[in-house]
Formats: structure tokens, C-alpha cells, sequence
């Protein structure tokens, strides 16, 4: 039977039970859990290292108040990677190329940056949707503007992460079958197609920890906004 190609982000299911859940719940499985000794092994220590730079690089920008999202931020950045590179194993699916799974992250994180900015600082957060010197009869014209700009970032947010993994994984599997079929008749283009498909699986290493990245970057920019 001939199968399509985005058969693969289909949510797989056993004996009618979906398996996602079990493919979110796997990366809090492969942590290492921190000792109680005064020395580390290696794998935490590079583990921490990562999360206080990432943690430090992230909330620079913001003030005191925004630090208290610290822990979500690098919570969030580290299962979104994990999951993105378990993706790229063959026979594994990735939750994040699921528009429903992003969304679940970036709709209710987006708000609750709004609701901070309208509880704290509401003329600021309002005046954010009508620029400084903004002539009067374009007034009602960028008010709308703005706050559908205002209300599609969440939409952007799970729009790109999936749509970059989707695409990754799409190419992928495309250059992967040329392989398979060029082999028989042609050989040496199989081998110079298997090696652009080396080089592109390094890209989508790459693209899994840049986006998870940008991802969680851009909820804090949005968080810069209203503290």
C-alpha cells in the first residue's frame, strides 16, 4: 500500500490509544536527576551549565519582575529541544509538528503576558497599540492594525515551530527516498544524494534547538513588553 508523506505527522495510537501523551511524558524520563553530592558527574554539570547561560542570556533584557518566569522559560526550552531531537530518530514522532500541541504552549503563555501588562500597567499596554505622533485621522486605522498584529502572535508563534519542523522533516524523507530509488540504477548520484542528506540532517539538529529557541525568545520579548 502506498503511503503518503505526511503519514508520518499523523498521531500514532495503539489499540485505539493515542501515543503522544507517552511522546511528551518522554523527555522529563531522560533527564538526569541532580545528586545530592557536593560534586556532579559530568552530565549535570554540562546540564546546569546550559540552563544558567540560556536563563542568564534570556532574562537579561528584562527587570526584576520578569525573573520570576525564569524557571518556566528554561522548563519550556529544554523539553522543546528534547522533543524536536527525538524527532529526528527514525521510527519516533514528534509531537511539535502537531499545530494543536504548539498552540497549547503559545496561546495560554501569550495571554498571560497580556494579562500581566493589563494589570500592572495598563496605559502602557494600551498605549502600545497607538504610536507616539500618529496623526488623528489614522488613528482608528492603526488601533486595528495593531491589535490584530496583537492577536496573531500566538497564531505566529505555533505557526513557525511547526511549520519548520514540518518542512525539515518533509525534505528529509523526500531526499532519503531519491536515495533509496537512485541506488539501484545510479549509484554514485545515490552516495552524493546520501551525502547532501547527511549534511541536511546536521541543518535540522540545528533548526530543532534554533527554533525551540526562538520560540521561547519571543514569549520573552512579549514579556518585556508588559513588565
Amino acid at each position: 500500500m502506498m503511503m503518503s508523506f505526511f503519514d508520518q505527522f499523523a498521531s500514532p495510537s495503539f489499540l485505539g490509544v493515542p501515543l503522544i501523551a507517552i511522546a511528551i511524558a518522554l523527555p522529563w524520563v531522560l533527564f538526569p536527576t541532580p545528586p545530592s553530592r557536593w560534586l556532579n558527574n559530568r552530565l549535570v554539570t554540562l546540564q546546569t551549565w546550559f540552563i544558567n547561560r540560556f536563563t542568564n542570556q534570556l532574562l537579561l533584557p528584562l527587570n526584576v519582575g520578569g525573573h520570576k518566569w525564569a524557571l518556566l522559560f528554561a522548563s519550556l526550552m529544554v523539553f522543546l529541544i528534547t522533543i524536536n531531537m527525538i524527532g529526528l530518530l527514525p521510527y519516533t514522532f514528534t509531537p511539535t509538528t502537531q499545530l494543536s500541541l504548539n498552540m497549547g504552549f503559545a496561546v495560554p503563555l501569550w495571554l498571560a503576558t497580556v494579562i500581566i501588562g493589563m494589570r500592572n500597567q495598563p496605559t502602557v499596554a494600551l498605549g502600545h497599540l497607538l504610536p507616539e505622533g500618529t496623526p488623528v485621522p489614522l488613528i482608528p486605522v492603526l488601533i486595528i492594525i495593531e491589535t490584530i498584529s496583537l492577536l496573531i502572535r500566538p497564531l505566529a508563534l505555533g505557526v513557525r515551530l511547526t511549520a519548520n519542523l514540518t518542512a525539515g522533516h518533509l525534505l528529509i524523507q523526500l531526499i532519503a527516498t531519491a536515495v533509496f530509488v537512485l541506488l539501484p540504477m545510479m549509484p554514485t548520484v545515490a552516495i552524493l544524494t546520501a551525502a547532501v542528506l547527511f549534511l541536511l540532517t546536521l541543518l535540522e539538529v540545528a533548526v530543532a534547538m534554533i527554533q525551540a529557541y526562538v520560540f521561547v525568545l519571543l514569549l520573552s520579548l512579549y514579556l518585556q513588553e508588559n513588565v
